[in-house]
């Protein structure tokens, strides 16, 4: 039953405290986020601290670097991948290389904190309890951006601290671009969260609008003319260039023209505030003109058209938009990278330390076909996210309170997990095909060598959703650690290469003992076994699924 929000706290004199209880359910938002909020702020800035040390590896001199800026003013490709090189020192190349993904990661990072503690909260009727006692109308909204900003700050305090040594102002402009984007969607999703009644529809529409802020600074980065990653004049600073008008358009962008370690452009923080300051204003007055529980896009009560009338078509129903949106993200993907190919072994050239992390990560074969097997793993690392979330769709079906009448009827509890399980796992074969596809339409041939070197990742994809299903029938209320084993993995596939960590690390990700295609010779031992092993993890969730109560 959908409650009526409770008038904001009265007190004497007739004056209302909307904020009063911000401070603890601050305090208690923390306490819940005590795990992943430091795991997403530690790997975030990890893996900026770790590009200074492999920049200054690859390209070592300064005519090395000032090499790097005139390749990459002529190659479209890598400028939408990455961005313009706008100073040729180790912070510049650093905010270059680092300074975009950093971003993208506190965007989710923030966006997840804030749909957690209000549209979550909502869903689950939790929220209605809070209300009930001394807690103001607008205090969880309020304690959700601050434990974002909480989170953000502290991000933006590691990078500048540990950038300093590449120049104190400089890391200072990253460190506070990087916080700026995360608070940027952090507001954007506190405003979507008032538009709609599913936490998960919530998220989906907040990620879809990074996509689209990605997908315009990359438009505006690939049309730009080729002095956007502009010479340098007499003292170091850029000699010219500038975005297009897409490339304004997105918050990614600002991040990008912040330039940090190039003659910095402070008045671009400017464009974080008052896009965090207008967001939260309107996200607080759609707060206030709507009732507890409710949306200004409520959710339609079942299917327009159609009958479902198995649990499998129950979870494809659930599921159907998150597959295909993935499918069509992997496939563009894919173009993208297949069409950086060439011009990736151009950029490499004789440097032998880029072509050395290559071959670490894409095997000994030429560097176009190297980097084609690096790209794919790459890809393979992102489908494990996919694996993981399908998965734990389980956990939510239970803690939202949907499986109870599901299962109250002919349908068995394995029966119901073995739909959303088909979905996560033939779902992962299904998005890695469309990387694939696009790969071979980005590279323009090699369609059957590029999908083997996609439907290989499968094998490593399947552990990471093995141990998301042991987790949630062992240990449901430690399922979300299987996000933390993605983070891990995808951690050790980013950034281990590029600092040559030992191989008894990289052994530790299902990733690095898939054989290296295209180029490499195929090996069905190491896929075999980590196929056993995804089907062994799951068997032992189902084992435990079966013998524990729904919900506890």
């Amino acid at each position: 039953m959908t409650a009526a929000a409770p008038p904001a706290l009265a007190v004497p004199g007739g004056r209302s405290r909307p904020l009063a209880g911000t401070g603890i359910l601050l305090r208690f938002a923390l306490r819940r986020d005590r795990v992943m909020i430091p795991v997403w702020v530690a790997v975030n800035a990890l893996m900026v601290l770790s590009v200074p040390g492999a920049i200054t590896g690859l390209y070592a001199t300064p005519a090395e670097r000032a090499e790097l800026m005139r390749q990459m003013a002529t190659n479209a490709s890598l400028r939408a991948m990455i961005g313009p090189v706008f100073g040729d020192s180790v912070g510049a190349l650093t905010a270059w290389r680092a300074g975009g993904y950093a971003g993208i990661l506190a965007a989710v990072m923030s966006l997840l904190v804030v749909i957690r503690h209000t549209r979550d909260e909502e869903e689950s009727g939790r929220q209605e309890l809070v209300s009930s006692g001394r807690v103001g109308r607008r205090a969880p909204l309020t304690a959700a951006l601050l434990t974002a900003a909480v989170a953000n700050t502290a991000l933006a305090l590691l990078i500048t601290a540990g950038l300093a040594g590449q120049g104190a102002s400089g890391a200072l402009a990253l460190g506070l671009g990087v916080a700026g984007a995360g608070m940027v969607f952090a507001t954007t999703a506190a405003i979507v969260a008032q538009l709609t009644q599913s936490a998960r529809l919530a998220r989906g529409l907040t990620s879809a609008v990074l996509g689209i802020a990605f997908v315009l600074r990359a438009a505006g980065d690939s049309a730009t003319t080729g002095d956007a990653s502009p010479a340098l004049g007499a003292g170091g600073e850029p000699a010219g260039g500038e975005s297009s008008v897409p490339t304004w358009l997105s918050p990614l962008g600002w991040l990008e023209n912040l330039r940090a370690f190039a003659a910095e452009r402070w008045w671009v923080l400017l464009l974080f505030a008052a896009a965090t300051a207008v967001q939260a204003g309107i996200a607080y007055a759609l707060a206030g003109r709507r009732d507890l529980g409710m949306s200004f896009l409520p959710t339609r009560p079942g299917p327009a058209r159609g009958r479902i009338g198995t649990a499998g078509a129950l979870a494809w129903r659930l599921q159907r938009g998150s597959v295909l949106g993935w499918s069509a993200g992997f496939f563009v993907t894919g173009v993208v990278y297949g069409g950086m190919a060439d011009g990736a072994a151009r950029l490499v050239g004789d440097n032998a330390r880029a072509r050395e992390i290559f071959q670490r990560m894409g095997g000994q074969a030429d560097l176009t076909d190297s980097f084609l097997a690096a790209m794919a793993g790459m890809i393979g690392l992102v489908a494990a996210l996919f694996a993981v979330s399908s998965v734990l769709r389980l956990s939510g079906e239970e803690s939202s309170g949907r499986a109870e009448p599901v299962l109250a009827g002919a349908v068995g509890r394995l029966r119901w997990a073995a739909g959303h399980l088909l979905i996560a796992f033939g779902g992962s074969v299904l998005i890695m095909l469309m990387a694939g596809l696009g790969l071979a339409v980005g590279h323009g041939g090699q369609l059957g060598p590029v999908l083997g070197a996609c439907l290989v990742q499968v094998a490593g994809v399947w552990v990471i959703g093995g141990i998301a299903v042991l987790l949630h029938g062992v240990l449901p209320r430690g399922a979300v650690a299987a996000w933390g084993v993605a983070g891990a993995v995808l951690l050790i596939g980013w950034i281990g290469p590029a600092l040559d960590v030992p191989q008894l690390v990289l052994d530790l990700s299902p990733f690095g003992h898939l054989p290296k295609l295209p180029g490499g010779r195929m090996e069905w031992g190491p896929v075999g076994v980590l196929s056993a092993l995804a089907v062994l993890l799951v068997a032992g969730g189902l084992t435990g699924l079966r013998r524990r109560d729904i919900g506890g």
